[in-house]
C-alpha cells in the first residue's frame, strides 16, 4: 500500500490553510485525521478564536460540500435533519433534506440548541443517516460533523451530555493566540479578509484515503499499549467513569489515520500518544472534588501517558 500520496496530500491541505489561518497546523492535521478514520470533531474555544473560519478553510481545500447551522435555543430538529412537507403540485408528500444532507456539517454554538436538537444529530452522527416520518435516508459519503463550543458561557446554554460527546472522536482546544502569533495574524488581516482559500484535494482523494485506513496494520504491541492507557483510565483517582471500548475504537482508528497522514501503512506508539488526548480526554467522567479544582479530562490522560510505558515498534 502506497501511502506516501496521503502525506502530501496533507501537507497541502494544511500549507492552504495556513495562508488565512496562523499557528492551526495541529489542529488542521487532528481534523484531517478525524475525517479519515470517519469520526467527527469538537472544537472548544472562547468567542473570536476562529473556530468557525477554521471549519470553513477546512473544507474549501478539500473540495467537499459544506453547510453552516448556528444552533440556537429556537432550533427545531426538523431545521438541521428536514421534514415532511406537502407538494401542492403532485399533491402529495416529499421530504424536504435539511443541511445535515452535505459532507462537512459546522453546528456552530452546538450547546446553545435544546437537547431535543442536539439528539437530532445523534442517528446522523452514529450511523450516517436520518430517520423521518418512519423513511431512512442515508448520508453522503464522507460525512463529518464539526461542532464549536464556548466552554465558559453559562447561561442560555445545555451542556452536552456523556453520550452526546462520546459520538464526537475528537475534541480540540483552540486556545487564544500568543503576542507573537497575534502580531502574525495581525500581518495577515488582509488575506483574512479578503479570504482566498483554494482548493487543493478532491472528493475522491479523500475517500480513497479513508478507505485505506483500515488497510493500515496495527500490531498486538500496539494494540496491547492502547488497552493499557484505556485500562489506566479506570484506576485514576480522579476519574469516576473511564474510557469505553468505544472511545478504544476510535484511538485505534484515530492512529491508524494518523499513520497514514505520515505516509506509513503501519502504526506506532508514537501515533497512539500523539492523539490520545484529543481522542480520550472528553470521554472521561471525572469526580466531582477533580471538575472542580479545575482539572480537565485531558490532563488525565497526559498524566496517563507519562506512566504507561511506550513500547518500541519498528516495522509491522
Amino acid at each position: 500500500m502506497d501511502a506516501s500520496w496521503v502525506a502530501e496530500l496533507a501537507k497541502r491541505v494544511v500549507r492552504e490553510v495556513s495562508r488565512v489561518l496562523v499557528a492551526m497546523e495541529d489542529k488542521v492535521e487532528l481534523m484531517l485525521t478525524a475525517l479519515l478514520a470517519g469520526g467527527h470533531v469538537l472544537i472548544e474555544g472562547v468567542p473570536g478564536v476562529a473556530k468557525t473560519s477554521l471549519a470553513k478553510a477546512f473544507a474549501q481545500t478539500l473540495g467537499l460540500d459544506f453547510k453552516r447551522v448556528q444552533f440556537t435555543p429556537d432550533l427545531l430538529p426538523s431545521d438541521v435533519v428536514g421534514t415532511v412537507v406537502f407538494d401542492q403540485k403532485r399533491g402529495d408528500f416529499r421530504f424536504r433534506a435539511g443541511p445535515v444532507f452535505t459532507n462537512i456539517l459546522l453546528a456552530d454554538e452546538i450547546n446553545r440548541a435544546s437537547p431535543r436538537t442536539q439528539s437530532a444529530l445523534l442517528e446522523a452522527m452514529q450511523e450516517r443517516q436520518v430517520t423521518v416520518e418512519g423513511r431512512t435516508y442515508k448520508l453522503p459519503e464522507p460525512f463529518m460533523v464539526i461542532a464549536t463550543l464556548n466552554p465558559v458561557e453559562t447561561v442560555g446554554v445545555f451542556p452536552l451530555p456523556e453520550a452526546q460527546l462520546d459520538r464526537f472522536m475528537m475534541r480540540i482546544p483552540v486556545e487564544p493566540p500568543s503576542r507573537g502569533t497575534l502580531v502574525l495574524i495581525l500581518e495577515r488581516v488582509r488575506d483574512l479578509v479578503e479570504w482566498r482559500v483554494g482548493r487543493v484535494a478532491a472528493r475522491d482523494e479523500i475517500l480513497k484515503a479513508s478507505r485505506m485506513v483500515l488497510d493500515v496494520h496495527v500490531s498486538r504491541e500496539v494494540n496491547e499499549y492502547i488497552a493499557e492507557i484505556v485500562e489506566a483510565t479506570h484506576r485514576h483517582p480522579h476519574v469516576r467513569l473511564g474510557a469505553s471500548p468505544r472511545a478504544a475504537i476510535a484511538l485505534n482508528l484515530a492512529a491508524r489515520a494518523r499513520a497514514l497522514l505520515e505516509g506509513r501503512d503501519f502504526v506506532v506508539p508514537e501515533d497512539v500518544k500523539r492523539v490520545a488526548q484529543y481522542v480520550l480526554g472528553h470521554r472521561l467522567v471525572l469526580r466531582p472534588e477533580a471538575r472542580s479544582a479545575g482539572l480537565r479530562g485531558e490532563s488525565v490522560v497526559a498524566e496517563i501517558l507519562s506512566s504507561v510505558e511506550l513500547r518500541r515498534v519498528e516495522r509491522a
